[in-house]
Formats: C-alpha cells, structure tokens, sequence
C-alpha cells in the first residue's frame, strides 16, 4: 500500500516549526486520508485544506485541533490549494463559526463544470485495487467470487457516469430517463450551494501571504485543476504542495477542463516548482512530508513522458485509432470507462498540440487519434 493510500492517523504531528499536521479521514477511491496543516501564530491558527464536507470531517477537525488546544474558532484564515471538495469541504463551516477569511486562486472552482473531479490518476487506483484484492484473497476463500460482483457494479457506475454529456472525444452517450436526469442534477446544484465557500481573499501568482508568522510565496501551479497553487516558505525551505507534487503517486490530469492542454500546463508547473532552490521540508495533501522536491518533480515528469512513448507504440501498432482504442490498451479492463478515457484524451491532445499526432472525427462522430 502506497503511503496517500494509509488511513487518517488521530496523532497531531509537528512538521515544521510552527506546522502541524491533521490528517483528516476520507473516502476517494486511491486515498486514504488528507493532510491539513495547522499553521500557528500569535493570533490563533490559519489551517489549509480542511478536508470533505461533512459532519465526520468537522469532528475530526475538532479532535485534532483540541490537541493543539485550539477551537473552531480560534481559526483566523482557511486556504484552499485547489477546488476538489476533499480541500475545502469544511472551509464554509470555519466561516461561520469564526468568520475566518478564505484565501483561494482567483480562478477558484472555473473548471468545476468541466473537470471530473478525481485526485489521482487511473493507474494508482488500479494499484490499490489490486493490493487490496489480493489482501482479501488471502484472509477469504471465497473473495474472488465477490470481487467479480464488484467489478460488474463499479461497470455499472462507469455506463451512468457516460450519462453526463457528451465527451470531446466521442458521440453523445446514452441517456437515462428524464427523471433519473432531474434527480442527479437537483441533487448536484443542492450539493454544490451547500459546502461551496465564499472565496474572500483570492490570490494569484507572485502574491505574497503572512501565515506562521513569515512569508509565503504562492506559485500558480495549473494540471492537475486550473486554480492550484502551491506555497513556499524560503525562509525555512517549506513548501506545501497541495496535489501538485505528491510523495509515491501522480495526480489526474484530466483532459475534460477548460485548458487547451492540460498536460503541457502540468509539465511546465512541474519545471518551475524544481527550480526553486532551498526546499528541504516538502508537505504534500496526501502522505508523509518529504525531501528533494527536484527528484521528485523530474520523477512525476518522467512517468508522463512514458505513458506518452506508450501511446506513440500503440498508434504504430493499430494504425490509428479512438481515444477509446487507446485508453483500452493503457489500462486494464477494470480501470476501463470514463476516467481512464479523459487521461488518455489528455495525453493524445498534448501529441496533437506538439505536432506529434492529427486527429479527425469519424462517422459517429468519434475522434480518432495516429501519431507522427
């Protein structure tokens, strides 16, 4: 099991001078817990990346900040790296309880009608499915029976989550029964207005922020959402990362946002985040706090620079194809669906946008992908 993928611990930990970390339960496919930092000062505690909405989160939020012998409302300021509910799900109850600021990017939540939504990419989930597969096989005998009736409800799951909209990438999906689509969207809008916060105070690139009793510069780091940003401390060498730069796993970069090419976004974010000199003290939202923050930046680099050689060997192989065709030969037949097709899509555009791949709709409508 990958150290993103651990279950929340209740310890409250010192990760810096002036730093707590609160890991905070949830429940995403891929992850076990996020972190959510407590950064301290004479006037009480700003905290980043409050986790999901829900009263589960919030008593777990005032566990662990009764172990810093702080409340709710001694909570002054609320940062929010990037708008995916697990980072700002309980931003709107601190501000009503304290009236605490929201600081966010100007950007905050743009995307949100485009991107997908999950945290990290479809191979690391695949990952934890199977090492959690097998540890249930052992404890088991007859594990592998009900493991196939999961797989054929997750199947089912993928085939409703077609019935959003049309992809970029192909035709219009099958649509279920106008009730069953005045249901899902009433309960989206209710959902949204009720944990979406009121950003007060937003930032942008270059801005600098007082949080811990020092300075902050905020880095615009664009991929994995349109609005993510990171925070560096130079004067300690700490830098919060949000999703941007995770210890052992990759965030989903998503082909169904709002940018051109999102890929291109994330890579150029990652070689700016490297450059930066004097890190050493790294507080990712997901896992354990780490070093060398260039290694891991080039690594996460790396592994995308793969998957693109991967689709430059399929295309050679099949000619050709749909992102679907595509995706199938990336991922395994459980990762299949929706998810797995957007990264795919993402990574295709990227060739495109290079000059490395064309593209054209078929008949039905469907865009079909051949490298150069």
């Amino acid at each position: 099991m990958k150290q993103e993928q651990q279950d929340a611990r209740r310890e409250v930990t010192e990760v810096a001078p002036g730093i707590a970390r609160l890991e905070l339960p949830i429940r995403m496919p891929g992850l076990g817990h996020v972190n959510c930092y407590a950064l301290l000062d004479d006037e009480g505690v700003a905290i980043v990346d409050p986790g999901l909405p829900g009263n589960a989160t919030w008593r777990a939020l005032q566990d662990r900040l009764k172990q810093l012998d702080l409340e709710p409302r001694h909570v002054h300021t609320v940062v929010i790296t990037h708008s995916h509910p697990d980072h700002f799900g309980c931003a709107n109850r601190f501000q009503r309880e304290s009236g605490a600021k929201i600081i966010a990017h100007c950007h905050f939540a743009e995307d949100w009608g485009h991107s997908h939504g999950h945290e990290v990419s479809t191979e690391d989930m695949e990952a934890q499915r199977e090492s959690r597969d097998a540890a249930e096989r052992e404890r088991d005998p007859d594990a592998e029976e009900k493991q196939a009736k999961v797989r054929k409800a997750e199947s089912r799951k993928r085939a409703v989550s077609r019935w959003d909209g049309p992809s970029p990438w192909g035709g219009k999906p099958p649509r279920p029964p106008l009730k069953y689509r005045w249901r899902r969207w009433m309960s989206n809008v209710t959902r949204r207005e009720s944990f979406m916060p009121e950003i007060t105070d937003p930032v942008e690139h270059g801005n600098v922020l007082h949080l811990a009793g020092r300075e902050w510069f905020v880095h615009h780091t664009p991929g994995h959402t349109l609005d993510h940003f990171c925070l560096h401390d130079p004067e300690t060498g700490v830098f919060l990362s949000g999703d941007h730069v995770l210890p052992t796993i990759t965030p989903h970069i998503s082909g169904m946002t709002s940018g051109a090419d999102p890929l291109q976004s994330f890579f150029y974010a990652l070689d700016r985040v490297g450059e930066i000199s004097g890190v050493g003290n790294v507080l990712p939202a997901h896992g354990h706090p780490f070093e060398e923050l260039r290694k891991r930046t080039d690594a996460i680099k790396r592994h995308h620079e793969e998957r693109l050689q991967m689709l430059r060997n399929i295309s050679a192989e099949i000619g050709g194809g749909t992102v679907e065709d595509y995706s199938k030969r990336l991922f395994k037949p459980r990762s299949w669906g929706s998810m797995a097709e957007s990264e795919t899509y993402a990574h295709l555009e990227h060739l495109r946008i290079a000059g490395e791949a064309e593209c054209w709709r078929d008949d039905e409508g469907a865009l079909r992908y051949r490298t150069r």
